[in-house]
């Protein structure tokens, strides 16, 4: 027979449990203020030891924060981090984070991290991984972000005035406490020689942080490759950041790079929305190639992290400001989604497998991309000098399919120019450490190209840059060879200037490829 516990048993019940897990019962669903551990929220004060001890304290007791309405926490440069792992409401508070002084102790420290209480595994007994395995035949306690590196293996070498010698082979994927690879995080290399492999436990929970207006005073460092931090870094699974304002101020002609303000590393399920951003001033500094390189911070990078989703977000100066770095990039990455955002800047350097952009806006410098996978991009105005650029200096290889659908293409915001919707370029003569690829099968379904301030002698919009201007017969050898796309669709294509596209000024190189068209029109 069934027994149902009276209301007063269940609450003795409950306390019973919450004395046994170390939690005082008036602390049940309390909410801890800064003030409480001595900040003064007088913009003035550094505040930074008491957000330390409070979210500490948080921490300990499973607690939430909530910064003092009106408050003004005034950040110094002291070398420190407050750790979150409890959901945080910043409201409307204000941060102030002053880098502007020569003393900043350690520019590479976060000022918040969101972290998890689980630690990760290092996981040992797994010696080889193959492309696309199913499982790692090995049981772990939580479901994890894994990853994988081998040092031995040199991938991204990259070319031009910034070379380098390249980066270790990495991945990273998904999988369940029994090992199971989640099919939409596949492995995209094969491990011979694992140098390296740690799984990150992915929380069940999702935490919350929203709110608060960051003011980030700028440092006055020497321009060079010393990058600042000073941010918000998340390195939780499953996190939500939501309506965080940053700005940044005191700005001079020179200035050492920020990494991102809000930095996703070593983590999967993470959503930025509601958030606004800011572009920081671009530099200029000499490069490993010892001649002069553009230099710029981003405000958001995402790194060896997968199912990244930015929504309803904003940049808060012009996107089409060329003094303005780009203002997100990412690197060794996997489904990001860009869904209603305003940037000035999509940017995969080391690689994404699989990335969305829809219901956007992208400024002058567009969309640039490094990958495989599908890249989808759905109702999106873009005024880049080229609709996408596959990055020249990482072979310009995307290794799978594009989608371009429902879009407008403003070649540089309506600035005289040439309409390119895919562009890049690779000799073939190269080593960047792997096979390089244009995408093997390109559709263009609804596109209006906006080309109506056309170059001298314009012939028209083409599908594809030359890629290759010296491939000109087949006495050309590549090295390295670099391999055309196969098959492109084009339906509901509207030209503005009433000219026809054309697939390339470079026809030779691309002779092979399979054009199949629907609904071809000039002029709007």
């Amino acid at each position: 027979m069934k027994t149902i516990a009276s209301p007063r048993f269940r609450l003795l019940l409950l306390a019973f449990f919450v004395f046994e897990a170390g939690i005082h019962a008036a602390d049940l669903n309390k909410v801890v203020y800064y003030s409480e551990y001595g900040a003064a929220g007088d913009g003035v004060t550094d505040d930074f030891d008491a957000i330390i001890r409070t979210h500490a304290a948080a921490n300990e007791k499973g607690l939430r924060v909530r910064a003092d309405a009106g408050a003004s926490y005034y950040i110094g440069a002291a070398s420190k981090t407050a750790t979150i792992q409890t959901d945080t409401d910043w409201g409307d508070a204000r941060f102030i984070i002053d880098d502007s002084k020569v003393s900043v102790e350690n520019r590479g420290k976060n000022v918040f991290n969101i972290s998890s209480k689980l630690s990760p595994v290092k996981i040992t007994s797994v010696k080889t991984l193959r492309r696309n395995q199913a499982s790692l035949g090995v049981t772990l306690p939580h479901a994890a972000f894994v990853v994988v590196t081998d040092s031995t293996t040199k991938r991204y070498i990259r070319m031009g005035l910034n070379k380098n010698n390249g980066s270790a082979q990495t991945d990273v994927f998904v999988v369940d406490k029994n090992g199971n690879m989640d099919g939409a995080t596949p492995v995209i290399w094969d491990y011979n020689n694992i140098t390296s492999m740690t799984a990150w436990p992915i929380d069940s929970g999702t935490l919350t942080v929203r709110g608060g207006h960051f003011t980030t005073i700028a440092n006055q460092a020497e321009s060079r490759y010393t990058y600042y931090a000073r941010g918000v870094g998340i390195s939780r699974s499953n996190v939500v950041v939501d309506g965080v304002t940053h700005v940044v101020t005191g700005e001079l002609d020179h200035g050492a790079p920020y990494n991102g303000f809000i930095t996703i590393v070593g983590c999967s399920g993470v959503t930025v929305k509601n958030c606004r951003l800011s572009g920081h001033k671009t530099y200029t500094t000499i490069g490993r190639a010892n001649a002069p390189v553009s230099m710029g911070s981003y405000d958001i990078i995402v790194n060896k992290a997968a199912n990244v989703t930015f929504k309803d977000c904003r940049q808060l100066n012009d996107i089409h400001d060329r003094k303005i770095w780009g203002i997100f990039g990412s690197n060794y990455s996997k489904n990001i989604t860009f869904d209603n955002v305003v940037f000035s800047r999509f940017d995969a350097h080391m690689g994404v497998a699989n990335a969305t952009i829809k219901n956007s806006v992208l400024g002058h410098q567009g969309i640039n991309l490094i990958g495989s996978g599908v890249f989808l991009v759905e109702n999106t105005r873009v005024h880049g000098a080229s609709f996408i650029n596959l990055r020249r200096d990482y072979g310009s290889t995307w290794e799978g399919e594009i989608i371009i659908r429902n879009c407008e293409y403003i070649p540089r915001n309506g600035a005289r120019s040439d309409a390119v919707l895919i562009n890049g370029s690779n000799s073939g003569r190269h080593d960047f450490g792997y096979a390089c690829y244009m995408p093997e099968k390109v559709t263009i379904d609804g596109l209006v190209i906006d080309d109506g301030n056309p170059v001298e002698n314009y012939q028209g919009p083409k599908i594809f840059a030359p890629f290759n201007a010296d491939y000109k017969n087949a006495d050309y050898l590549e090295k390295y060879p670099y391999a055309i796309t196969r098959e492109v669709n084009i339906r509901g294509l509207r030209i503005k200037s009433g000219k026809p596209y054309i697939i390339s000024n470079n026809r030779f190189l691309f002779r092979n490829v399979s054009v199949t068209e629907a609904e071809q029109a000039a002029g709007l």
